[in-house]
């Protein structure tokens, strides 16, 4: 199995590498300066402009979209390695290379699944980097890790679909920026518990949608969009807003969740690749008690096992890459369950013993670690929580052994 780079994807890792470097990393600062001096925590930061242009310059656009006409024409596997390297500066980063959640699973969507008149007035826009979209898949009242549980409605009405029902966690609904949202309801609850559902497009300033409140994780507030509630009464769209046919919704998330899980896995693990670098060069600067942290069992012990916690997470990550790549998404699909139970943990643990190498330091946001804690904490319900791909995961596994007696 090789899963290492192919020489195009080699080339855009030497690009990104360097653009971090010069232009990602030395403006963090600043890009966080710029939302504060503003008062608006959805400001969008002229940094962030600057930077969006500077990687469409290079050619670090789109990295995660495999169409040459619209991407970069890298495999999953090219582009796990490139998110990787984002996750490093996972605000800023992303979004500076149109490769943000949840805008690069919607453009997948509509990419696969859209009408050439879906593409032409949201695809587009999306792959230019002048708007930004939504999922709106989570509800507050119901279990949501299972998703045939969706109470929300989408009612034919002529030519148009009624829309009703609440989400919440939907991650960048609360931006100006955002435009449109994918809507995820139930078209007919008497079909079998798989087709229940469809999806829809719904633009954000349609009449009947409504940001009820936006949505703290940990107490602190994401600048860029929030993880907003959303509210839905009686909200009317085209019924060409209808993402493929009615019932097709759930198929559709499935294909929409595994890539996305990937992405998420491999930044998790530049993110722990980064804590890790700032643990080790915190810990070789610091003498408590007049001997170096560095020195301490207990930190080399922390070190060792992040190390090898960090290696196995990728190598898990990289091969399920790899079978997405040549066995597809279905195939791949024990694989991508547990590589989004091993990244979310193996990050959080990481941050933690970065967090405690770092003091009280590591608590305030003069690094970046609380905040990536917090990210790589979220990440082991997001996409789904941790106990349903163990449940699948497993029940995959025991049907390989045949009934005793």
């Amino acid at each position: 199995m090789d899963l290492r780079l192919s020489g195009h994807g080699e080339r855009l890792r030497v690009e990104l590498l360097d653009f971090l470097d010069t232009h990602v990393y030395p403006n963090e600062q600043r890009f966080h300066d710029e939302i504060a001096t503003s008062g608006d925590r959805h400001h969008q930061p002229e940094v962030l402009e600057e930077l969006k242009a500077e990687a469409r310059r290079r050619g670090l656009w789109n990295l995660f979209l495999p169409d040459e006409r619209h991407g970069a024409g890298l495999s999953n596997l090219d582009y796990a390695h490139l998110a990787e390297w984002t996750g490093r500066s996972p605000v800023i980063a992303p979004e500076a290379l149109n490769c943000s959640a949840p805008d690069t699973g919607n453009m997948e969507v509509l990419h696969l699944f859209g009408s050439p008149q879906q593409q032409q007035q949201w695809l587009e826009p999306l792959l230019a980097g002048e708007i930004r979209s939504a999922f709106f898949m989570t509800e507050p009242e119901v279990a949501s890790s299972d998703a045939r549980n969706i109470r929300s409605r989408i009612d034919r009405d002529g030519d148009e679909y009624v829309i009703n029902g609440r989400k919440w966690w939907s991650s960048g609904a609360a931006s100006p920026r955002c435009k449109v949202g994918i809507f995820m309801g139930v078209t007919d609850p008497d079909e079998q518990p798989y087709r229940q559902q469809s999806m829809i497009l719904v633009p954000m300033d349609t009449p009947g949608v409504r940001v009820v409140r936006e949505l703290p994780v940990f107490g602190h507030y994401d600048g860029q969009g929030g993880h907003p509630e959303v509210e839905f009464v009686d909200v009317r769209v085209p019924a060409s807003n209808l993402i493929g046919q009615e019932g097709d919704g759930f198929r559709i998330a499935q294909e929409r969740l595994g890539p996305g899980r990937i992405h998420h896995c491999m930044r998790l693990i530049g993110m722990a690749e980064r804590a890790f670098d700032l643990m080790c060069e915190r810990a070789i600067g610091r003498e408590p008690f007049g001997t170096p942290i560095a020195r301490q069992g207990v930190f080399q012990h922390w070190i060792a096992q992040a190390r090898v916690r960090i290696e196995q997470a990728r190598l898990l990550t990289l091969k399920a890459a790899h079978l997405m790549d040549t066995v597809g998404n279905k195939g791949a699909r024990m694989e991508i369950s547990a590589i989004k139970i091993v990244a979310p943990s193996m990050a959080e643990w990481v941050l933690d013993k970065a967090i405690q190498t770092h003091g009280g330091a590591g608590f305030s946001n003069d690094t970046p670690l609380a905040m990536m804690w917090a990210h790589a904490r979220t990440l082991r319900m997001a996409d789904g929580p941790d106990e349903v791909h163990e449940m699948a995961l497993a029940r995959r596994e025991l049907k390989r052994y045949p009934p005793q007696g």
